[in-house]
């Protein structure tokens, strides 16, 4: 959305494609195989459908110079931090954040500097970086997804990822099925994620895994334009014990 003057340079620009989803492991429910559901074709990942509702630089000169402010302040935290659109587009990501994510491998659709959504999803690296990455991050982020496509479902990227989502046959079943249980059981913070502590696996030898806690704001100027600010405040580095995986344990069994 943005212009080479606010925008990140490092942002890599994704062709856009169109592949057959690949399924990953996501052990959250198990669906019979006649109830699967057919392999839908991955949305392409392109700069429009990446930055999914960004509405571009405003016409309006303070407006623009705002958001050139905004970001030289998000450029200026020492921690990861990430301006996303409606659509979990990536608008402006400062370094900490690119060097948190800068060891994933590519992929054509779900790359960090593009879509955070899409990259919790479908990124096959991304549980290499957030860890507990199923209960701590997928499902987290699933239930954010649920709440905004059930209140438009026509809108063109949430619908994109729906399909990906859909051609992807245990991640489906997990959205239909043991979501909305495990969201009536988590309560409201099962959607809101402002102030939640999560643990990631920095590729710094030095801080190596550590726990963060989450910071999710949108001042009004921001919310006008459709954006809000996700930042990873990194807490101490834990000491290197072994810790039990987290398991689901709010899905019902089939």
């Amino acid at each position: 959305m943005a212009e080479e003057s606010v925008a990140k340079d490092s942002v890599t620009k994704v062709p856009a494609v169109h592949a057959l989803v690949v399924g990953r492991p996501f052990a959250l429910v198990q669906e019979p195989a006649e109830q699967q559901t057919a392999a839908g074709e991955r949305a392409a990942d392109n700069t429009t459908t990446a930055r999914t509702g960004a509405p571009g630089l405003p016409d309006d000169p303070e407006l623009r110079a705002y958001l050139h402010d905004y970001f030289a302040m998000t450029d200026a935290l020492p921690f990861p931090s990430v301006v996303l659109d409606q659509g979990w587009g990536v608008t402006h990501a400062n370094a900490s954040y690119d060097a948190l994510f800068g060891g994933v491998g590519p992929h054509p659709t779900a790359m960090p500097g593009h879509n955070f959504l899409r990259f919790v999803l479908f990124h096959p690296d991304a549980a290499d970086v957030l860890a507990e990455h199923e209960t701590a991050w997928c499902l987290p982020m699933l239930a954010q997804f649920a709440e905004a496509y059930a209140g438009n479902e026509s809108a063109p990227g949430l619908s994109d990822i729906r399909s990906e989502i859909a051609g992807d046959p245990i991640m489906d079943a997990a959205f239909r099925l043991g979501l909305p249980y495990w969201v009536r059981a988590v309560g409201d913070a099962a959607v809101h994620h402002d102030g939640a502590l999560r643990h990631v696996r920095h590729p710094d030898p030095e801080r190596g895994r550590t726990s963060c806690r989450l910071v999710v704001e949108s001042p009004r100027t921001l919310r006008r334009l459709g954006m809000r600010r996700l930042t990873l405040v990194l807490r101490d580095t834990e000491p290197a014990a072994r810790r039990a995986r987290a398991h689901l344990s709010v899905v019902p069994p089939r």
